[in-house]
């Protein structure tokens, strides 16, 4: 059983979608991933989301962004949603963060399938103790790599720095 249903409005979300399912990836997740449309395809997106076993929806959608919302009417589970970008950014950014009360989507940044992978395994972690001790690891990590990122920069403007000296 999958946990994560990555849902896409359509085939050019494709990048958007790989963000997300690379880091579902690093955290060794099972997931599905599906493309179907709130105006092209209503009733695949309403089968797609009634028949799954999925914990928790990612739902990738642009321009009028309408999927997120449509996916969120049909199951009581978390959906979240984000924005595509493209000709009119905040059309989808909009449509996505302004649910009507009683249904909401959580939204992340434009194009941001990676915090919404990683917002999906938060959710998850909060009844998977191996999950939230990944996710620790995880946050540790990005710790490290932001103090060598800092102690490269500082050497090499200490570095130019004596150059000129």
């Amino acid at each position: 059983m999958s946990k994560i249903l990555i849902l896409s409005g359509s085939g050019s979300d494709f990048p958007v979608v790989k963000k997300a399912s690379s880091v579902l990836d690093r955290f060794g997740l099972d997931y599905d991933v599906a493309v179907a449309s709130a105006h092209r395809t209503p009733h695949r997106v309403f089968e797609l989301v009634s028949g799954s076993e999925a914990e928790v929806f990612i739902v990738i959608a642009g321009m009028a962004a309408a999927l997120p919302g449509a996916v969120a009417s049909y199951t009581l589970r978390p959906v979240i949603g984000v924005p595509v970008s493209g000709k009119l950014d905040y059309d989808a950014l909009l449509s996505i963060v302004q649910m009507p009360p009683g249904i909401p989507v959580a939204t992340v940044g434009m194009d941001r399938g990676d915090n919404a992978a990683v917002l999906a395994v938060q959710i998850l972690a909060l009844s998977d103790n191996v999950l939230a001790k990944k996710l620790v690891k995880d946050r540790e990590s990005m710790a490290v790599r932001v103090k060598a990122d800092s102690e490269k920069m500082r050497k090499e403007i200490a570095e130019r720095s004596n150059a000129w000296h």
